[in-house]
């Protein structure tokens, strides 16, 4: 019998594995194995940059990066280009580039031996019995069951754990996100912030990776997003950009939440953690900080009382809902393509760009 058994080794799961693991008998199960080579199998889609405040979470944890997981280029500034309107500007910020699978293969590395991890091991499904929980995954070709006290879904944004354990009328709004990665030699040393109506109502991105680029979108599901990903190719390619040899393409499912009520931490038996729980910036789909903040807060809330975790993690999380709630009210500002463009056309905090980069002539 297991104390606590996280579903996923994420950033949330991992993180919440290195910190009960030497209080609790834990059980993780993720379904990668990190395996050489790792952009094989079940790769997750996801640009790989820390911001800010994901940087500082790093640094709350007295955590610096190992250079297996740096990538290349360190950026210092977001390009900002508006098809809508035409408009285009840069903004300082800084994100740390990194590997997102060398990124999880090291935040899984950092586990306490104690926890039972099993890598190449999926979640099927779970049953709550009396004084326990029992969770049924396979590895392999093998059926398994584990028992335990409390299951964590930290299996991301459409987490089987919260759909086989809630009922909801009102969940977050979906979103299909795809990446594919192309051959690069460009010299493109920010990361692009794209906005595209005839896309999606939300954003897509451009990220340079080593020797790659990698053009992202978060599209609407049961709307043509194939034939929308293809519209936004060529239209970047009218303006410049260079994708001509995609070498990897990967797609995952991104929530959204439009409101804080949409946020479900679990109840009972059943907790959940990051993205599973709709911890996830509805502005930027910024995802790193909120796997860490709500890892920890869970952490404590389990180590403070056990029995009483809902109420302790619900205390302990109000305020990562304030800060969703306020970018919720902060989109507007980016998604509305009027006051999107009276907010560009001031300049406000931009940053001049001293001639010589490439250039995009948004009228063609």
């Amino acid at each position: 019998m297991y104390d606590i058994a996280i579903i996923g080794a994420g950033p949330a799961g991992a993180t919440l594995a290195r910190l009960v693991g030497n209080k609790y008998k834990v059980l993780l199960l993720e379904r990668r194995t990190f395996e050489q080579p790792l952009y094989t199998g079940h790769q997750k889609c996801c640009g790989g940059l820390l911001d800010p405040d994901a940087q500082y979470m790093l640094a709350t944890f007295g955590l610096g990066l190992p250079k297996t997981v740096i990538a290349s280029p360190q950026m210092f500034a977001v390009r900002t280009i508006d098809f809508d309107n035409s408009i285009e500007r840069y903004y300082q910020r800084h994100y740390v580039n990194v590997d997102r699978e060398e990124f999880d293969k090291w935040t899984e590395s950092l586990v306490p031996d104690e926890v039972d991890i099993r890598n190449g091991s999926s979640y099927l499904s779970h049953e709550i019995l009396d004084d326990h929980v029992r969770i049924r995954y396979s590895q392999g070709k093998n059926k398994l069951e584990a028992d335990s006290r409390i299951i964590v879904g930290a299996d991301g944004a459409y987490s089987a754990v919260r759909r086989h354990s809630f009922l909801e009328n009102d969940p977050p709004k979906r979103y299909i996100a795809l990446q594919e990665w192309f051959e690069n030699s460009q010299n493109i040393n920010y990361y692009g912030a794209l906005f595209d109506e005839d896309v999606t109502d939300f954003y897509s991105w451009i990220i340079p990776k080593d020797d790659y680029l990698i053009l992202g979108s978060a599209l609407e599901p049961r709307n043509s997003t194939d034939k929308k990903f293809s519209l936004l190719k060529e239209k970047l390619k009218r303006y410049g950009f260079e994708l001509n040899k995609c070498i990897r393409r990967n797609g995952t499912n991104l929530l959204r939440p439009q409101s804080s009520k949409q946020i479900n931490i679990g109840r009972g038996s059943i907790a959940l953690v990051g993205e599973a729980a709709g911890f996830i910036s509805p502005s930027s789909a910024e995802g790193f900080s909120y796997a860490f903040r709500s890892a920890l807060a869970l952490a404590d809330s389990l180590v403070e009382d056990f029995e009483g975790w809902e109420y302790i993690y619900k205390k302990k999380t109000i305020e990562l809902e304030r800060n969703i709630t306020f970018k919720i009210l902060k989109s507007p500002f980016m998604y509305n393509k009027r006051l999107r463009r009276l907010v560009m056309k001031t300049g406000l905090k931009s940053v001049n760009v001293i001639p010589g980069s490439v250039n995009i002539d948004l009228k063609g």
